[in-house]
């Protein structure tokens, strides 16, 4: 059984297609990098994964348990509230631009779900959450606010504050995007510290090299759909379509 299976997502905005019958599947432990060019419908994948946007067709399984499916007739059926607020546990999400809640301080930013949708005995959360800030090498930050904090470290309490959830499988979209360059290597670091440690991870990014070296299998996305997919080696060393080394070429790293 996958961890994750997206079969025939379609997703479109005002009348344009950004999906099209996109597929794929995620084992547990597995860490599959999505990649491609701004636009490709990338993160929009990520959305309809995380039930941030709603898909036009096609479905989504975690688990084994649906959690959106299309009928025969087309019409697209999402599972009940009760259903999908149980399958949110499964997954958590790194987002770009952080996302912390400026007015919380960073322990309370980690705690806060544990203790209200966990239901987590609040000592208990802290003790969790002091854990992970010392994973991040955060733990002089459980009193800061999230204004005090460097770009790099307000990333690393979005990772701790999805991993305090306990996810299956921890989604990250383009984690890097918003840092200066001398930051994103922390961030990187942690994520391969999370793929030897067998956390399961769907991460889109631009950073192509660490693609290569931390992921069991790559997609390369162009115009919503999979133009090319496989080990890592075989994509970005030795891309076989046109378009994927038409990309690739913009880098340096194959």
């Amino acid at each position: 059984m996958y961890l994750l299976e997206m079969n025939n997502i379609k997703k479109g905005f005002d009348g344009l297609c950004v999906l099209r019958d996109v597929s794929l599947k995620v084992e547990k432990g597995q860490v599959l990098s999505i990649i491609g060019p701004s636009g490709s419908g990338k993160s929009t994948l990520l959305r309809c994964a995380t039930l941030l946007e709603k898909v036009d067709g096609g479905s989504i399984i975690y688990k084994g348990e649906t959690m959106v499916e299309t009928t025969a007739e087309g019409k697209v059926v999402y599972a009940s509230a009760a259903d999908l607020k149980r399958i949110r546990r499964y997954f958590g999400l790194v987002f770009q631009n952080f996302h912390l809640f400026p007015h919380f301080s960073v322990l309370r930013n980690i705690t806060e779900a544990p203790v209200h949708v966990l239901k987590m005995n609040k000592e208990e959360a802290v003790d969790k959450a002091m854990g992970l800030l010392r994973q991040m090498g955060l733990e002089d930050k459980a009193d800061a606010y999230p204004y005090q904090l460097s770009g790099g470290q307000q990333q690393r309490v979005s990772i701790a504050r999805a991993l305090a959830l306990d996810p299956d499988i921890l989604f990250f979209d383009e984690p890097t995007s918003a840092l200066d360059p001398e930051l994103t290597g922390d961030i990187l670091k942690i994520i391969r510290q999370l793929s030897e440690e067998k956390m399961t991870m769907v991460i889109v990014t631009h950073e192509m090299s660490f693609a290569r070296d931390v992921s069991d299998y790559i997609i390369f996305m162009d115009e919503g759909i999979i133009v090319e997919e496989g080990k890592p080696g075989e994509v970005i060393n030795n891309p076989k379509k046109d378009r994927t080394k038409l990309f690739l070429n913009r880098f340096n790293s194959y």
